[in-house]
């Protein structure tokens, strides 16, 4: 298969680590190896003690499976499969998707969740949303699915936009799949960083039995270097063809991440809340700065993750802005191109303790 170069990926490596300010990045800043390992409890610290390098279950290890499965309502040991979150979505779609299937994606959306499906020759569709809120309409997508749709792939809460629908909305779209028995990949990897906590988002997955939710360590949880995520889903048939495409690439997990992640697993809100609390805090300042520039800058509320979508007043494309931006000051800031998304618009990220900082090195730009 030929693939296009990921372009967010690529533009990440050329500065995320030279740049002095990172006002995009998309997960909530590394937990130290010390924190995790103060939060194990006996069984943990005994398993990590104990543990040898060799090869792991290519399901995942059995502990941190069951405790996965506790995660969701509806699901046992059986519905999980551990591997890497990037893993994950380039094996389900090489196991389900075949040339000229119709694929519907969100869009603006992380490239590698339309590009591999574009890649293995399916007809894609895209679900955008209303710009001026970011709210995607069930109405808009149900007009997008034909009796020939194979595949709708979801994200929410949304990167980039920080979108959430309510229940209603995702049983309407859950009721649009089981119409036309179509499989949903929903990508979930800001689950439970809802900024209202009235407003908690289920696992689809849980909802819809023909639904593959992916999960894992990297955004809510703020491991991201454990790069370890899962699969889940009431459909066993696809998730051991998951596993088997798997013996093509890293056939098993690493068995620290897998240990490290059982250990965030069963200390949840050791992780979860004080990313919470970042990323309140920062929206907070970011609104105000906002405020600020209101004729320079559009923001449209992010209800949940760990990010926002600008929209810029400029006369350029938002990818040279960008880059002017990064070379006179040391803002990274991710442009719209990135995402397939037009030139106007650009990702703020929540999660970062150097918001504020970043912010008021932007300030001093603007007003330049």
């Amino acid at each position: 298969m030929q693939i296009k170069e990921f372009k967010l990926e690529r533009y990440f490596a050329k500065y995320e680590f030279s740049a002095r300010y990172l006002l995009s990045s998309s997960d909530c800043g590394g937990m130290s190896l010390d924190y995790v390992l103060q939060c194990a409890g006996e069984e943990e610290s005994k398993l990590w003690h104990d543990l040898k390098l060799g090869y792991t279950e290519s399901k995942g290890q059995p502990q941190l499976r069951e405790e996965i499965a506790r995660q969701y309502t509806t699901m046992a040991s059986e519905n999980v499969i551990v591997l890497s979150p990037g893993e994950a979505n380039f094996c389900l779609m090489n196991v389900l998707l075949e040339k000229d299937d119709h694929v519907v994606c969100m869009s603006p959306a992380y490239q590698s969740l339309y590009q591999v499906a574009e890649s293995l020759g399916c007809r894609m569709s895209y679900w955008k949303p209303d710009e001026s809120t970011w709210h995607f309409d069930p109405a808009e997508l149900r007009s997008l699915v034909t009796p020939k749709t194979k595949l709708i792939i979801l994200n929410f809460p949304h990167n980039p936009t920080g979108f959430l629908p309510t229940e209603k909305e995702i049983m309407e779209i859950i009721g649009i799949a089981r119409e036309y028995g179509i499989v949903i990949f929903s990508d979930e990897m800001y689950h439970r960083l809802e900024h209202d906590p009235s407003r908690s988002s289920p696992s689809l997955s849980d909802l819809y039995e023909n639904a593959v939710s992916l999960w894992g360590m990297a955004k809510s949880f703020g491991l991201a270097g454990l790069r370890l995520g899962w699969l889940a889903s009431k459909n066993k048939e696809v998730l051991e063809q998951i596993v088997a495409y798997k013996d093509y690439l890293t056939i098993c997990n690493n068995a620290m991440s897998e240990i490290l992640s059982l250990i965030a697993l069963r200390n949840p809100n050791k992780f979860i809340d004080p990313n919470l609390r970042k990323i309140r805090a920062n929206l907070e300042i970011l609104l105000t700065f906002q405020r600020k520039h209101q004729d320079f800058i559009t923001l449209p509320m992010p209800q949940a993750g760990s990010t926002a979508f600008i929209r810029l007043s400029l006369q350029e494309p938002a990818l040279n802005y960008c880059e002017r931006l990064v070379v006179e000051t040391g803002i990274m800031l991710l442009p719209s191109e990135m995402f397939d998304f037009g030139s106007r618009h650009a990702r703020i990220g929540l999660g970062r303790e150097q918001l504020p900082a970043a912010l008021d090195e932007w300030d001093r730009y603007i007003r330049r």
